[in-house]
C-alpha cells in the first residue's frame, strides 16, 4: 500500500474523512460497515436493506476507500472483504449507473463473489426497473476469462423481469457454454442439450448470434451424453424445422460463418455444424457459391465442400465454369491431398462430357506451378490424357503455362506441347545464390530531449503489452538524465501518468519486466521509498521488485531498475552506463568510455549493477584510440572498463553436445504435465559457465545477478520442468543482456526451442531471428536451435527459423553441414518430421538460396534414407532434387543408390531417381 493509500484508509476508520459519516450514524450503518470489514458476505443483504437511501448513499464514500485498501492483496481476509465490499456498494449505489460501475469493476473479477447469492440477493430487492438498467449495462461490458462470473446475475434478472435478451458477444459466449448445465429431472434423470434449447427462451434471440461469435469450439466439441441431441451441432441440426428455425436459415446462417472464416477450431466446429445439418443435394445446388468460396479456407473446410461439388458435378447441377473457378483456387493450395483430388474430378469430368477436355487441361494447367514436381507431373499426365480430345487450339496457353513447371518436366513439356520449353539455357550455369542483405542494427537513437518526452514515452511503455527494447531502455535512461537535470519538471511531467498508472506494491507473481519501470518513475516523484526494506543488494527477497518467481534476467532486470530508483532521490547519476546504442542492446566501447569519462569529470560514482550491465553489452574493440582514451580513466569502475576492453571480456564458452532423455522418474504423485519429459528424448547443450570475466584492480567482479546470466547449464528435469512455469519466456529484453553472446543464450533457452518441435508449443520463433541477429560465434546450440525451429509445429514458427538460417547464411555464420548433422539426429528421433523440414526448406528455396539449401540437405538425407519407411521423406527428397539441380550439385549421397534401386514408381523412389540423376551431371 502507498502512503497515500495508507493515510486514506485510516482516515476511513478513524471516523476523521470520508468515513467521518460513521460517527454520528446511525448503528444500522456500523453495522454494515464492520461486517463488511469483517467480511461477513451472508450478512450484509440483511444490512443493507435495513438502511434508508441517504444512509445508503452515506456508506459509499467509506466503501470506496476501504476498497483501495483491499485492491491489491489478495489474503484470504481481503478476499473476503472484497466479496463483502461488493455485495454491499451494489445495494449501497442508489443510481443504477453507479450500481453498474461498482458492480463490474475489473478489482472484483477474478474473485467470483459476483456469482455468491448475496449479490443476487441485494439486487432483486431494488426495483424492478433499476434491475433491468443494471443488468443491461452490466451485459454491455466485456467478460473476462474463460468464465463470465457476471453472468448468472445478468441472466436470472431477464428471466425474471422478462426484459429484452442482451445479445453482446460475451453474453452470447457464455450462453453457450452455461446450456450444457442440465437441469436434474425425476430418477436423476437430465434433458439433452436439444430438449433444453428448445425449452429456452433464449435461444430464438441468441443462436443466431452464436454464429457470429469467435471461440466456440470447445463446447461444440463437448458431447454431453451418447443420446441423440446432446452435443451442439446435433442439437442445431435437431431445431431446424421447428417454430423457431427455418432450416434454410441455419444452413445459410452455417455457410456464411464457413465463408468468413476464423480459427481453424472455430471453422471445424461449425463444419461438423454443417455436416450435422446433412443438407439436401439440392440445398448445397442453391448455394454452389457458398462452396466455392469456402475452397479457399481451412483445408477441412475446403475438403468437404470439394467433395460436395464433386458429387454436384456428377449429378449434373453445375456448369462447367464451376469446375474451372474452383480449380483456379485449389491447385494453387498447398494442401498436396486437396490438390490431387481436384485433378482426379477434372479429369473425371472430362471423361463424363469429353467435349470439357478443353477447359479441363487448361485448369490442370495451372498446378504446373505447384512447389512440388510430383503435382507438376500428375498435372502434366492429366493434360497428357486429355490433349488429344481438347484440340490444338489450347496448345499455346499451354505452352505458356508450361514455363512454370520444374525443369525436370522440360522436355516431356516440350514434345507434348510441340514447342521447347524453358530458356533454354543451363540452369546450372545461370545460377547464383540469393541471399537477403545483412541485417544492419538499428541505433536507438538520441536521448529523450525534455521531462514531457519521457512521460509520453513512459505511457506508452505501459500501455503497450510488449515493449520493446528500445522504448524501455530510453524511459530509463531519460528518467535518470532528467531527475539530474530538474527533477520537479519531471515530476510535474510524470504526474497525469502516475495518476492513471500508480505504483502498487504487493507481492510479487510474476518476472520483473520492463513494466517494472514505472517503480522508477514513482520514486522520482516520492511515491515510493526506495530505501525502504533494505538496499538492492540487501533483503532480496523482501524488495518490491524481488520475489520467488523471478528468473535470472528477471533478477537482474530488478538489480537495474532499483539501483536506478534509489541513486534518482540520492546522489543523481547524470546518466546510465548500460543504455544501448543500437536496438540488439549492444553499447559500443567508445560511448561506454565517454559516459565513464563524464561520471568522473562530474564526481559521481558509477552504479555496480549500471556498470555490470554496461560490461556485459559493450561491444568488442581493437580500435587503439579506444582503447586508448580508456586507459586514461582514473576512477576505478574506469579502469576496470579499460581491462575489460583490453582483455576481450568475457571468451566464448564452448558447447557439449548432450542427449536429454531421462526416462521414467521414481517418484510418484507427479502430475502428467509435469513429468512431460519422460517420454522425450532431446538433443541438448551443456556449457561450463563464463567464470566471471576480467577482475577490476581491486578483485571487482560482476555483480551476482549478471554473472547468473553466463551461469554453467546442462539439461536436468529441475530445468525442464521450469519450461511449464508460465512466466519462463525469453523476450528480446533477455537477449539485449547479452548481445555478444547469443551461443550462450541459445543453449540457455533450448528447451523453449525444442518444445516447438517435440511438444508443440507457439511462439518460439521469434526468438530465433534475435539470436541470429545478435553478436558472437554461431555454434552447436545456436544451430540446434534453428534446427528445431525448422520441424516446429506451427507454420509461422517455421517462417521465423527460415529468415534466422537466412540471416546466418548472409552474415556468413551457417555451418550447413553442422545444421544438417543435428537435423538429421532430429529426425531420426522423430522430433522433426520430414514433411515441416520440407516445408521450411522450400520456403528458404523460393527466396533462391538453392546452394543454402543443398549445404544442409546433403547431411540431412544419409539419415533420413537409412530408415524404412520414413513418412514424409519423399517431400525432402523433392526440395534436395530441386536444390541440387538449380546450384548445380553433384556427388554421391550415403544411402540415395539403394532407395532410387527399389522397384516400383512411389513418390520416394521417384524424386530419389530424380535426385540420382542430377547428381551424377
Amino acid at each position: 500500500m502507498s502512503g497515500a493509500d495508507t493515510m486514506s484508509a485510516a482516515r476511513a476508520t478513524d471516523g476523521t474523512g470520508a468515513a467521518g459519516v460513521t460517527g454520528g450514524a446511525s448503528a444500522a450503518v456500523d453495522a454494515l460497515l464492520t461486517a463488511v470489514r469483517e467480511g461477513r458476505v451472508p450478512q450484509v443483504p440483511g444490512l443493507v436493506a435495513a438502511l434508508g437511501p441517504a444512509e445508503r448513499r452515506s456508506c459509499v464514500p467509506v466503501l470506496k476507500e476501504m476498497r483501495k485498501e483491499a485492491r491489491s492483496d489478495w489474503s484470504k481476509a481481503a478476499n473476503q472483504r472484497m466479496g463483502a465490499l461488493l455485495v454491499a456498494g451494489a445495494g449501497c449505489h442508489v443510481g443504477a449507473a453507479g450500481a453498474a460501475t461498482w458492480i463490474g469493476g475489473r478489482d472484483f473479477t477474478g474473485r467470483s463473489w459476483a456469482r455468491h447469492p448475496a449479490l443476487g440477493a441485494v439486487v432483486e430487492a431494488q426495483p424492478e426497473e433499476w434491475q433491468i438498467e443494471v443488468v443491461g449495462r452490466l451485459a454491455a461490458k466485456r467478460g473476462s476469462g474463460w468464465s463470465w462470473d457476471l453472468f448468472p446475475l445478468i441472466e436470472r434478472v431477464v428471466r425474471r423481469t422478462g426484459c429484452r435478451v442482451p445479445a453482446s458477444d460475451d453474453f452470447v459466449a457464455e450462453w453457450v457454454r452455461s446450456a450444457a448445465g442440465a437441469e436434474t429431472g425425476p430418477r436423476g434423470t437430465t434433458d439433452t442439450l436439444l430438449e433444453r434449447l428448445r425449452a429456452d427462451t433464449f435461444t430464438p434471440v441468441l443462436l443466431p448470434r452464436v454464429f457470429e461469435l469467435d471461440d466456440v469450439a470447445w463446447p461444440f466439441d463437448s458431447r454431453y451424453s451418447t443420446r441423440p441431441g446432446d452435443s451442439w451441432p446435433e442439437a442445431v441440426a435437431g431445431l431446424a424445422g421447428g417454430p423457431h428455425f427455418d432450416r434454410a436459415e441455419l444452413v445459410d446462417l452455417c455457410l456464411a460463418r464457413l465463408v468468413r472464416g476464423g480459427r481453424p477450431a472455430d471453422q471445424k466446429a461449425f463444419l461438423a455444424v454443417l455436416v450435422a445439418l446433412a443438407p439436401t443435394t439440392e440445398e448445397y445446388a442453391s448455394r454452389v457459391r457458398d462452396l466455392v468460396a469456402v475452397l479457399d479456407g481451412l483445408s477441412t473446410v475446403a475438403g468437404h465442400a470439394q467433395q460436395v461439388l464433386t458429387g454436384l458435378d456428377e449429378a449434373g447441377l453445375v456448369g462447367p465454369e464451376v469446375l474451372v473457378e474452383a480449380s483456379s483456387v485449389v491447385l494453387f493450395r498447398s494442401e498436396k491431398k486437396l490438390v490431387r483430388a481436384q485433378l482426379a474430378w477434372l479429369e473425371q469430368a472430362a471423361r463424363r462430357s469429353p467435349e470439357r477436355s478443353g477447359p479441363v487441361v487448361l485448369a490442370a494447367a495451372e498446378a504446373f506451378g505447384h512447389p512440388d514436381t510430383v503435382i507438376q507431373e500428375r498435372a502434366l499426365n492429366v493434360v497428357a490424357r486429355r490433349l488429344k480430345a481438347a484440340g490444338e487450339a489450347v496448345l499455346p496457353e499451354l505452352r505458356l503455362a508450361a514455363e512454370a513447371l520444374n525443369p525436370a518436366h522440360h522436355a516431356r513439356a516440350g514434345e507434348l506441347f510441340g514447342a521447347p520449353v524453358g530458356s533454354g539455357e543451363d540452369d546450372d550455369t545461370a545460377w547464383s545464390e540469393l541471399l537477403p542483405p545483412v541485417p544492419v542494427p538499428a541505433p536507438l537513437g538520441d536521448p529523450l530531449a525534455t521531462p514531457a518526452e519521457v512521460a509520453e514515452e513512459l505511457a506508452v511503455l505501459l500501455a503497450s503489452g510488449r515493449p520493446d527494447v528500445a522504448v524501455f531502455e530510453r524511459v530509463l535512461d531519460g528518467l535518470v538524465r532528467h531527475a539530474h537535470l530538474d527533477r520537479a519538471a519531471l515530476t510535474a511531467a510524470l504526474e497525469p501518468v502516475l495518476r492513471v498508472n500508480p505504483w502498487r506494491e504487493g507481492s510479487r507473481w510474476s518476472d520483473c519486466g520492463p513494466g517494472e519501470v514505472l517503480y522508477v518513475a514513482a520514486a522520482v516523484a516520492g511515491l515510493v521509498d526506495p530505501h525502504w526494506r533494505g538496499s538492492v543488494f540487501k533483503d532480496k527477497g523482501r524488495h518490491p521488485l524481488r520475489g520467488p518467481h523471478n528468473t535470472v534476467y528477471g533478477e537482474a532486470i530488478a538489480a537495474r531498475l532499483a539501483e536506478a530508483a534509489e541513486r534518482v532521490t540520492t546522489d543523481l547519476p547524470p546518466l546510465l552506463l548500460a543504455t544501448p546504442t543500437d536496438a540488439t542492446g549492444a553499447v559500443a566501447a567508445e560511448v561506454l568510455v565517454e559516459r565513464l569519462a563524464v561520471h568522473e569529470a562530474a564526481g559521481v560514482a558509477v552504479g555496480k549493477a549500471d556498470l555490470s550491465a554496461a560490461l556485459l553489452r559493450v561491444a568488442p574493440t581493437t580500435d587503439a584510440a579506444v582503447r586508448a582514451a580508456a586507459d586514461r580513466l582514473t576512477s576505478p569502475a574506469g579502469r576496470w572498463a579499460a581491462r575489460w576492453l583490453r582483455e576481450g571480456g568475457l571468451p566464448a564458452q564452448p558447447s557439449a553436445r548432450v542427449v536429454f532423455a531421462p526416462g521414467p522418474e521414481a517418484r510418484t504423485g507427479q502430475r502428467y504435465w509435469d513429468r512431460w519429459w519422460e517420454t522425450v528424448k532431446r538433443v541438448a547443450v551443456a556449457q561450463t559457465g563464463s567464470g566471471g570475466g576480467p577482475v577490476g584492480p581491486a578483485g571487482e567482479r560482476l555483480e551476482a545477478e549478471f554473472w547468473a546470466l553466463l551461469d554453467g547449464t546442462e539439461p536436468t528435469v529441475d530445468r525442464a520442468r521450469k519450461q511449464n512455469e508460465w512466466q519462463w519466456e525469453p523476450s528480446p529484453h533477455w537477449a539485449a543482456m547479452l548481445p555478444h553472446h547469443r551461443e550462450e543464450q541459445a543453449a540457455r533457452w533450448l528447451d523453449w526451442f525444442a518444445d516447438s518441435a517435440d511438444r508443440e508449443r507457439r511462439g518460439a520463433g521469434r526468438m530465433l531471428v534475435v539470436l541470429a541477429e545478435g553478436g558472437g560465434p554461431a555454434g552447436l546450440s545456436l544451430h540446434l536451435a534453428v534446427a528445431y525451429g525448422l520441424g516446429a509445429r506451427f507454420p509461422d514458427d517455421r517462417t521465423a527459423a527460415v529468415d534466422a538460417l537466412l540471416v546466418l547464411a548472409a552474415r556468413g555464420d551457417l555451418d550447413g553441414s553442422l545444421l544438417g548433422r543435428e537435423l538429421g539426429e532430429l529426425v531420426t528421433l522423430g522430433t522433426v518430421k520430414p514433411n515441416r523440414l520440407a516445408h521450411s526448406l522450400v520456403t528458404v528455396a523460393d527466396t533462391g538460396a538453392y546452394g543454402t539449401v543443398w549445404s544442409v540437405l546433403a547431411t540431412v538425407l544419409p539419415a533420413l534414407l537409412g530408415g524404412e519407411g520414413v513418412r514424409g521423406a519423399a517431400d525432402v527428397l523433392a526440395v534436395a532434387a530441386d536444390a541440387a539441380r538449380r546450384c548445380g550439385a553433384r556427388g554421391e549421397v550415403p544411402g540415395l543408390a539403394e532407395v532410387a534401386g527399389r522397384p516400383g514408381s512411389s513418390r520416394l523412389v521417384k524424386h530419389a531417381r530424380a535426385l540420382r540423376e542430377v547428381l551424377a551431371g
